[in-house]
């Protein structure tokens, strides 16, 4: 099994600036580049005589009033949110604010307020009580004069995640489940590989042909790029566990091996997602361990 993936790391944009990405969807690019937001966060304006936003981004005033300016007075009738990370969802009460809409989302309701022991992020980075004004469940549709959502649970990287797939358009708001510019962090406890795993093979019968990402460029052969995506998750888990075979008895042995030249900034999300491939494993019976997988605890091959 080989790796199969390649990234698109180009992305042609300015700060605050609305530009096209498909006919009626223009997308703003919130300044809040990282190592894991890319270029930052995109939000997405649907529609041409009234509008949905698609993910509003951070709390950000002048991301905010972006978007404002974007509507130049036509009214924006619903908010919708991807996932409850802070990176789109903080900027969704100042919007609110400003237009009345309501904010629809899955919401938070049954899921432990517990994120990582350490953050890949460096601080806060979940709303752990994000209570949308209109619950949306796997299957929903949203209805306006120019357009129809769909709503699909998508967990992995979140557990709340959704796309929202632009019935009669072939267009998927695909958030941080699919992206062209880098693979999905999958951080346990928030993120779960086994749900991961299953989201993506959810999408690969869909007909889409356009995804539109919460970070990075517009995706124009999803399909590849999901099917992709799959195969290097099971390659990676391949590696995991043949480190785990051939000695490599903790998490924190192997991410050095798996990632010899990654950033620094990057090795608490590394071992994050070699976390979740263990808890994967171990799950499948593949690999032992006394009690829950930390860094330090000792691994096994079953």
């Amino acid at each position: 099994m080989t790796n199969d993936l390649t990234f698109k790391t180009t992305m042609h944009f300015t700060y605050g600036e609305p530009a096209p990405v498909s006919p009626g969807i223009v997308r703003i690019v919130a300044g809040n580049a990282s190592p894991l937001t890319f270029k930052g966060t995109n939000t997405y304006l649907v529609g041409m005589t009234e509008l949905a936003v698609i993910d509003p981004g951070p709390a950000d005033e002048a991301h905010s009033a972006a978007i404002l300016k974007a509507a130049a007075g036509r009214p924006i009738r619903q908010i919708l949110v991807t996932h409850a990370h802070r990176d789109h969802v903080d900027g969704a009460a100042a919007l609110k604010a400003a237009t009345g809409a309501p904010v629809m989302g899955y919401g938070r309701d049954g899921f432990p307020p517990i994120g990582p022991d350490t953050n890949p992020q460096g601080s806060e980075f979940i709303d752990y009580v994000f209570a949308p004004d209109v619950k949306l469940a796997h299957g929903d549709v949203i209805e306006e004069k120019e357009w129809r959502f769909q709503a699909l649970h998508t967990p992995g990287h979140a557990p709340d995640h959704l796309c929202f797939a632009l019935l009669g358009r072939n267009v998927l708001f695909s958030g941080d489940h699919v992206m062209a510019w880098n693979t999905t962090l999958v951080a346990p406890p928030e993120g779960s590989m086994a749900d991961y795993v299953c989201s993506l093979s959810l999408l690969l019968p869909r007909s889409e042909s356009v995804y539109l990402p919460g970070h990075g460029d517009r995706i124009d052969d999803p399909q590849r790029t999901t099917r992709a995506y799959l195969l290097h998750r099971r390659w990676r888990e391949e590696q995991v566990l043949e480190a785990i075979r051939c000695g490599l008895g903790t998490i924190q042995s192997i991410v050095p091996v798996l990632y010899p030249t990654i950033d620094r900034k990057l090795s608490s999300a590394a071992a994050l997602s070699v976390q979740a491939h263990v808890e994967h494993l171990i799950a499948r019976g593949l690999v032992v361990c006394d009690g829950s997988p930390t860094w330090d605890r000792p691994l096994s091959p079953a």
